[in-house]
Formats: structure tokens, sequence, C-alpha cells
């Protein structure tokens, strides 16, 4: 397939999934509240010494960021799988591993894109300088990515289960530990004023892995899920 085609299969999905994202607005809007709230209450908990927050802050938004985008993926591929949608793209001519690209792009800038724009103004409950709140939208804006796309594939192996949910926490969660490792690290670097640079570079090979490997996987999760 040429890279014209390649291009078109994926934003042929990206499209269509926002286009039904939108209709579906209440399920964003649920996904981004989850986030606010679980970053919201620490600081109610934890209480209001400053010291102690600004050391917890990077750990608690990236592990409310990984719930939050852990929440959506029931939804990855579970409506397509109910109506018989999903069927019927395994059966396209286009790489099932393109549309799983695209269908893993639309989550993410439905699901992702809203906690890294909201995650600044979280962040300041947690009185993280202006330096720490700019790499602290760029890990997440890294990092984010890699969590849709190997979720997408807990997703996948669960399709059509009792419990899917349950099952697709303990299938991601393990594999999620070095991102939530390496994303939150790099804040705290960059709290104590060291260099990030090697933590950007971790999480981008991370990402560059994750959309190598992830399609291919999570397309034969599906074709198996099917049969």
């Amino acid at each position: 397939m040429s890279g014209t085609g390649i291009l078109a299969t994926v934003r042929f999905m990206l499209t269509r999934d926002l286009l039904l994202a939108v209709r579906r607005m209440s399920d964003v809007l649920i996904t981004l509240l989850f986030f606010v709230i679980v970053v919201s209450l620490f600081p109610l908990g934890v209480g209001t010494d400053m010291d102690t927050l600004r050391k917890i802050a990077p750990g608690i938004v990236w592990v409310a960021a990984l719930l939050a985008s852990m929440l959506a993926l029931g939804r990855l591929f579970g409506e397509d799988f109910a109506d018989g949608t999903l069927e019927q793209l395994i059966l396209t001519p286009q790489p099932l591993a393109l549309l799983v690209l695209g269908k893993v792009a639309a989550h993410w800038l439905v699901t992702g894109i809203p906690l890294v724009l909201m995650a600044p103004l979280l962040g300041l409950q947690y009185d993280l300088p202006t330096h720490a709140l700019g790499t602290l939208v760029l890990s997440l804006l890294v990092g984010t990515p890699v969590l849709s796309l190997i979720g997408a594939i807990g997703a996948a192996l669960t399709l059509g289960l009792r419990g899917g949910g349950v099952l697709i926490s303990l299938l991601v969660l393990p594999l999620y530990v070095p991102i939530l490792i390496f994303g939150a690290g790099v804040v705290d670097a960059g709290i104590s004023g060291m260099n990030t640079e090697a933590h950007f570079w971790l999480l981008s090979a991370f990402l560059v892995i994750a959309l190598v490997l992830t399609p291919p996987a999570t397309a034969a999760a599906l074709r198996i899920s099917i049969e």
C-alpha cells in the first residue's frame, strides 16, 4: 500500500471515530471529570503543606491521567463489536492495523488531549512552578498516546467478555508502570532543576516502539476475539 493509501485509511477511521465521539460528548466529559476529581481530592486529604504537595504532584497527576485513560478503553472497540461494524472492518481490504491506528488516534484526541490541556490548571493546586507545569504538559503529551496504544491491546483481548473492564486493568496496568515511572520522573526532575532530556528521550522511545508494535498486536487480538 502506498503512503497516500496508508494516510487515507488512517484518516478515514480517525474522522469516523471523532464524529461519533462528538455525538457522545458526555463520555468525553465523564473521563475529564474523573481526572479533575481524582487530582483535586488529594490536596484535601494530604493537607495544605506546599512542600509536600509539590513532591507528590507528579505522581498524582500521572496516576489520575492513567486511570482516566483506562476508563475510556472499554468504548474503544466495544460499540463497533456490539453493532457488527468491527466484523465488517476486519473484512475490508485495508490492513486492520491501520484501522486500529486510526481508532487509537481518535481515542487519544478525545481523552488524552483534554487531560493534557487541563493538567496545568490542576497543577496550580500543588503550587508547581511555571517551568514544571510546562514539563508536565510535555510529558503527558508524549506519554498519554502510549497509554492509549497499550490499552488498545487489552481492550481487544477482553472484547465481549464479562467483567472486561476489570480484565483490562489486570492486563495493561503492569505495562503502564514504566510510562508512569518516567512520566512522573521527568516532572519531578523539572521541579528539582535537573536535566529532563533523558526522561523525554525514554518516553519518546516508548512512543515509537508502541506505534510500531501495538497496532499489529491489537489487530491480531481483535481477530482472536471475533473468532
